[in-house]
């Protein structure tokens, strides 16, 4: 197919921003002082994380695109701010004197992820409830909103978040978190990962019984569809007219953090420009074979998807 020009497309996302910062080493020896490695830092590279990540994809596939969120007055939100507008991205970050911004340190040695640590602290009610009314505000001018939801407090007000969307008529795609997915009812699409659903619904033997607990689960919210992913399993969304299975497009698995970033990012994009479920699905799931064959939160570009989808 012809991968057309996705640039008319308009996309809202709101949600818990964090700066991604990766130290890169060589391990040559284990610490005397205790078993684990020594790494010795010869580079470091920051990137936009969590929405701020879902942002950065939906940039990179050439669609217009919005960020409401809440950092920190501090170096992590300053680098933060510089970031998305290099990436061309119109972010409203909201200060919070009181927090700081969530930073994910992870330190790479020989391609490989040795440990990751987090800097965190939940926004205050004052500023989220000034981040709502902007929500309102800007409603009217995007096709489709995404609120990723990674559990660190900025999402707080997201059941009114999706009723305002709603009534708006914009379509409402959310990446959860937690085993409490009610907050989420009136959404037109959630997209879980297999932990996720499975911390939801329960274990399931095989793909009917996923089927059947995936259908229940989207009845009892209210969803137009439940998309969930399943690594090397590739993909399935159930929604009204049944379901649709994809499988894993990845050539060379190197990570898959953010992988949930550019399939949320990427289904949006489709929905926005006028793309029907089966076709977008099939879209994201490639994107998602792209990206994990990249080390950490990275994105997948137009010329990228075009060329994965020849």
């Amino acid at each position: 197919m012809h991968f057309p020009d996705l640039a008319t497309a308009k996309l809202l996302i709101v949600g818990d921003v964090m700066l991604d910062r990766y130290w890169f080493g060589e391990v040559t020896r284990i610490s005397p002082e205790a078993p684990v490695p020594v790494v010795k830092v010869d580079r470091s590279e920051e990137r936009p994380g969590g929405a701020a990540n879902v942002a950065r994809n939906v940039a990179a596939l050439g669609a217009q695109v919005a960020l409401l969120s809440v950092v920190g007055d501090d170096e992590a939100g300053r680098c933060l701010q510089r970031l998305l507008a290099a990436s061309g991205i119109e972010a409203s970050l909201h200060l919070d004197a009181a927090i700081s911004t969530t930073v994910k340190l992870r330190v790479i040695g020989r391609q490989q992820q040795l440990l990751r640590i987090d800097f965190e602290t939940l926004p205050s009610h004052e500023v989220l409830r000034t981040k709502l009314v902007e929500f309102a505000a800007r409603l009217p001018t995007c096709d489709a909103v995404i609120l990723s939801d990674y559990g660190k407090g900025g999402l707080a007000h997201i059941g009114e978040m999706i009723r305002l969307a709603r009534a708006a008529g914009k379509r409402v795609l959310v990446d959860p978190k937690g085993d409490d997915f009610s907050k989420y009812a009136g959404a037109t699409i959630v997209t879980p990962n297999r932990a996720e659903l499975r911390a939801v619904v329960g274990r399931w033997h095989d793909d009917s019984e996923l089927a059947y607990k995936a259908e229940a689960l989207r009845s009892d919210l209210g969803l137009e569809a439940l998309l969930v992913t399943r690594s090397e399993e590739g993909m399935s969304l159930f929604h009204a007219g049944g379901a649709i299975y994809e499988q894993a497009v990845a050539r060379e698995v190197f990570d898959v953090s953010g992988a949930g970033d550019t399939v949320i990012a990427t289904l949006a994009v489709m929905l926005a420009y006028g793309t029907a479920w089966p076709e977008a699905v099939r879209v994201a799931n490639v994107a998602a074979g792209v990206v994990v064959g990249k080390l950490g939160t990275a994105v997948v570009s137009h010329h990228e998807l075009a060329a994965a989808l020849k």
